[in-house]
Formats: C-alpha cells, structure tokens, sequence
C-alpha cells in the first residue's frame, strides 16, 4: 500500500526541493505561480527575451504533497559569461546543488527545440544524478485525437528522461498526472525526516515583512545578497536588472523574517509597458504588506 505523509509536519527548511528549469519562455513562472497559488513571479509573453532573471522560492502545494520549488531562470546555452544570461545559468546551477527533484520544462506547440536539448545536455553535465520530470506545458492547445500530443510525447521522450508529463500551467490541465509523477519521489524523500523531534513547536513570533526600495541601480539587490549571505537576485551594472519583487525568508534570533527586494521604482512613462510597468505595481502591493520598509539611497548622489 502506498506510504503516507503528512507533510504539515514537516518544518519548511526540511521540505523536499524542487526546481523548474527550461529555456526562457516556456511557462515556468505560470507552473510556479499555479504550485504556489499566488500570482507572484511576473508573467508576461516575451518571444525575443525572459522575463525570470531571479530566483523566486515558494512553498509549493499539490494535492497532500508540500514541498519548497524554485522558479529559476530561464536557461540560454550559448550565454556569454558575462551576459544577464550568463549570470544566470551559474545562479541556477547553484540552485541545482539544493534540490532534490528538477522538472524539466518544454513548450509542447514547439516540439523539441535545439535549446531543449542543451538545457538537457547541462542538466546531465551539472546534476547528474538529479531525478527528473520532463514537463510539456502549453498542451491545451495540443489535440489527443489527431495525434499531435502524441508525435509531441514521443519527441520529449527521446531526452531520456523517461515518460513525458503534458500539461497546462494556465489551466489546471494534466495537474493530477504531475502529482502522481511526484508523488512516490517526494513521499520516498519525506519519510526519512517525519519523527516526532521533527514537528516544530508553535512560534509565537509573527512573522515580519521587510520591503527594500529605492530607484534604479543603487544597490538593492547586493544589499539583499549581503543579508542572506548567498547569490539569490542577480546583481550588475545594468540598470532595472531586476524584475520582478524578490520575496525570500530567512530567520532572525527565532523569529521569520520574509525580505522583499523590490524592482527598481522607475519613474512611471508611456514607454514603460510590458513588464517594467507590471512590477512597479507588484512592488507597491509588496510596500503595503511591509512592517519595515528599507529606503536605499546612493551615497555618491546624495
């Protein structure tokens, strides 16, 4: 009979971890957004770009399964190393090192694409032994019956990742395949850390919620890292580098802490369309939960 988990009881730093990964534009933040069911990392059709540059985390909810994911960046192969995307291929495979389950995103209206299989290629060179689910997301669109979500199928299968999983992060489509798919792995994973010295007395400590702001380019996000003590939100010298409102969780003499570093308040133009605009209005709603807000100014322009 298959085990049972109660994964409430387990404290959220033991949870098992899984990362989505892909190349840019395949839907990874919509599937994120649907496992954590908040609208929180930016979705926004780019053909020519990505918009997840960050590493988002949160603590995911399928079925009675729980488990931490993490949104990474959308891969590009070729990346010089000193590229946004290049930066962003090291950030996720540090990631890689954390995690425990990887599912591997493709866009079933594409087929397999040359990227696909590189992304592939990198995952076998950077986690070798990572169990892996390869997801196709967008297969609303695909027709059971005149054979395309099956020549689609068959072409992720040829990745050697074993059988492919169709879905649609935007409708709730092919979630209940994705759970059974996950389900002995993470069960398996989770089994070794339910004891009773594992159930967390109840904090009476709320929670605190700490915005930093500030325009453009002043150093947010190297703040942010500086505090966690690890490269979470990409840092360089582009301007309006990060996109999205970064939430991450960290404790503090026992008490939680979420830190938000919010995207760069650029001054609100007609060109500003797209995602730009869209995170200045995360990073308000962000400001209006926040006990604390963090004011990050330039010394140099002060």
């Amino acid at each position: 009979s298959p085990k049972t988990i109660d994964f409430s009881k387990i404290p959220i730093e033991k949870l098992p971890v899984v990362v989505i990964i892909g190349r840019p534009n395949v839907g990874k933040s919509a599937l994120f957004n649907r496992l954590i069911r908040r609208r929180e990392a930016l979705v926004y059709n780019t053909p020519n770009d990505h918009v997840t540059r960050d590493i988002r985390d949160g603590v995911a909810k399928l079925g009675d399964l729980r488990f931490l994911v993490l949104d990474s960046a959308g891969l590009e192969a070729e990346a010089s190393s000193g590229s946004v995307l290049g930066r962003t291929a090291s950030m996720t495979e540090d990631v890689l090192t954390r995690a425990q389950l990887a599912l591997f995103l493709l866009d079933a209206r594409d087929g397999l694409l040359p990227m696909d299989l590189d992304v592939g290629k990198w995952l076998r060179k950077h986690a070798p032994g990572m169990k892996t689910i390869v997801v196709m997301n967008k297969a609303e669109l695909l027709d059971e019956f005149n054979g395309s979500l099956a020549a689609a199928a068959g072409e992720a299968y040829t990745l050697g990742f074993g059988d492919p999983i169709a879905l649609s992060a935007e409708t709730g489509l092919g979630m209940s395949e994705l759970y059974q798919a996950m389900r002995p792995f993470l069960v398996d994973y989770a089994a070794e850390f339910i004891s009773d010295e594992s159930i967390p007395a109840v904090d009476s400590k709320l929670p605190l919620q700490l915005a930093i702001v500030g325009r453009p380019n002043v150093g947010k996000s190297t703040l942010l890292n500086a505090i966690l003590q690890e490269n979470r939100v990409l840092v360089g010298p582009e301007a309006g580098l990060t996109r999205d409102s970064i939430r991450v969780k960290f404790q503090y003499e026992g008490r939680d802490i979420y830190l938000v570093d919010t995207a760069g308040w650029l001054g609100r133009t007609k060109r500003d369309k797209g995602p730009s605009s869209l995170s200045i209005v995360q990073s308000r709603k962000h400001l209006m939960r926040a006990h604390v807000v963090a004011l990050v100014l330039d010394a140099e322009e002060v």
